[in-house]
């Protein structure tokens, strides 16, 4: 593929995938800006990976799996900063608007909490099939496993939630 292809390509993948992938990394970090960043950040990889001559079968996928080990990365460097710290520095928790707002934020924050108890490979194939609207094949393509087992994690996360809520 010639640069011009290559960057009509990308801009194509961008144009489409963009997005999902900032929901993706959202729905991870909880933190626009970081989101944001990752996603460029994904972005970015794909483009040096198209720029070095190499190609990609399924971009979806491709995109997917560069922000799922970005966020990993991210996870095992990420240290917790105490509240008081953060307020020291000048920030201040922002205040939801509305009780409507607060309802959603506080739903939210329970929807995460109790996805986040879930094992960690139930959890990621949860995610990506609910949060991201991937099929048990994209899922497959970006875990590097089979259609079968992330349909069987898919399977058994959601039995772990529901056991949770009950």
């Amino acid at each position: 593929m010639g640069v011009e292809q290559t960057s009509e390509y990308f801009l194509t993948a961008y144009k489409a995938h963009a997005d999902a992938i900032f929901r993706h990394c959202y729905f991870r970090v909880f933190s626009r800006e970081r989101a944001q960043e990752l996603t460029q950040d994904t972005f970015m990889r794909t483009w040096e990976y198209l720029a070095r001559g190499k190609s990609v079968e399924n971009m979806r996928a491709f995109l997917y799996r560069v922000a799922t080990n970005l966020i990993i990365d991210e996870s095992r460097k990420k240290k917790d900063v105490p509240l008081g710290a953060l307020q020291e520095k000048g920030f201040d928790a922002p205040t939801p608007q509305s009780p409507k707002r607060m309802q959603d934020m506080l739903y939210g924050k329970f929807a995460k909490e109790t996805l986040e108890q879930l094992d960690p490979l139930y959890r990621d194939a949860v995610y990506m099939r609910y949060i991201d609207d991937l099929t048990p094949k994209e899922i497959a393509e970006i875990l590097g496993e089979t259609e079968n087992v992330v349909s069987v994690r898919i399977h058994r996360g959601v039995k772990q939630l529901r056991e949770k809520l009950v």
